[in-house]
């Protein structure tokens, strides 16, 4: 009885671990699925980048040279002005007063030494008859070097007067935009101490950059270039990323390298027909790059960064191998790889995410390049 009833509660166990044993779970490691490109070199046309700033050549603060109240305003803010166009007038009344009275006070001096250049002739006649003392026609000459410095003087009001009375009325040094008044009429400005505006040129414009010492050579030999109008060698990228439809040339390279960053200033200049440009704006210095050798390139999406350092995958016998790659700048959807690739190599361009290196893959047919870089 006892042997029976062991047998049964061996027999229920064996059953009851059948059934509730939890389920063995798959196996992992299985291999990856991706998409491969193949290698290809070509001749790209691509761009250095700089960041640069719009520079006026021409800025000039507008300020007071005589003292009094601003009593007109001839201009709209923000508009082009022309060249001797007028802007600002200060008291002018009062420096044509001032100028009037300079010419009168020069109008008497000349007549006071007319008379005594007649008087010192007569003098002198009558001492060669002996009817006029030796002191006597000493004060005549006395009086006619005082009556000329009287002249002298007077000549210099009427100067002084009549610069007062140009600077009275301000304007416009050259063909430019001038800005928001910083005073308004009514207001009472000191000789060389208000600021009243500022006015810079529109056209041409300059756009300053600084380049790499090491690069001093390849843009001596730019500037040695005759470039037409439409060379599109150096171009702006506008801080709405659009591109600037003028292309520029380069004016100058400054005199020096800067001894704390080894840098050099290059300025370019560019039309502005349009006022696109404005002074103090950033954007950026396309120069095309004219190297003609072929380069390996593949989509972009391609590489992985890791630490400030560039992987691609390879796939060699269904095994991806992860090379460390030096990247160029960007063409289109690719970027050009300057090391670590060879034409014909397939990467990896669709789950890369999911390698690791040595991870087996199961690839789809290669694929083409998704955006042909363009050639030259």
């Amino acid at each position: 009885m006892n042997k029976t009833l062991s047998l049964s509660v061996i027999i229920s166990s064996a059953v009851w671990a059948t059934f509730c044993k939890p389920p063995m779970a798959p196996p992992q490691g299985g291999p990856v699925p991706v998409n491969l490109y193949e290698v290809k070199e070509d001749v790209p046309v691509y761009y250095d980048y700089y960041p640069g700033n719009v520079v006026a050549l021409n800025v000039v603060r507008l300020n007071s040279e005589v003292t009094g109240f601003l009593t007109d305003i001839h201009f709209e803010e923000g508009k082009t002005v022309q060249k001797g166009q007028k802007l600002y007038e200060i008291e002018r009344s009062k420096y044509e007063a001032s100028y009037a009275q300079a010419e009168a006070n020069l109008k008497i001096a000349k007549t006071n030494l007319d008379k005594t250049q007649k008087d010192e002739e007569r003098y002198n006649t009558l001492g060669e008859k002996g009817m006029a003392t030796k002191q006597r026609l000493e004060y005549a000459q006395v009086d006619v070097d005082n009556a000329k410095a009287q002249v002298a003087s007077a000549e210099a009001e009427v100067l002084r007067a009549g610069t007062d009375l140009r600077h009275a009325t301000i304007t416009a040094p050259f063909n430019g935009t001038i800005g928001i008044s910083l005073v308004k009429r009514g207001a009472f400005v000191t000789a060389g101490q208000t600021q009243l505006n500022t006015i810079s040129s529109n056209d041409p414009m300059a756009v300053d950059f600084v380049i790499s010492e090491k690069e001093i050579s390849r843009f001596l030999g730019f500037q040695e270039e005759k470039l037409s109008k439409t060379d599109s060698l150096f171009t702006i990228q506008l801080p709405d990323k659009s591109i600037y439809k003028y292309p520029g040339h380069i004016s100058f390279l400054d005199r020096g390298v800067d001894p704390q960053t080894g840098t050099l200033k290059v300025r370019l200049l560019f039309p502005n027909p349009k006022r696109e440009l404005r002074d103090g704006m950033s954007c950026n210095i396309r120069v095309l790059n004219r190297n003609t050798s072929k380069v390996p390139m593949v989509p972009f999406k391609a590489v992985v960064e890791q630490m400030g350092e560039y992987f691609v995958y390879v796939v060699e016998k269904d095994t991806a191998r992860q090379h460390k790659v030096t990247i160029g700048p960007e063409v289109g959807s690719n970027v050009i790889v300057f090391k670590g690739l060879n034409p014909g190599e397939q990467v990896v361009i669709e789950g890369v995410q999911k390698l690791k290196d040595g991870a087996a893959v199961q690839t789809a047919p290669p694929a083409a390049a998704e955006a042909k870089a363009p050639t030259k």
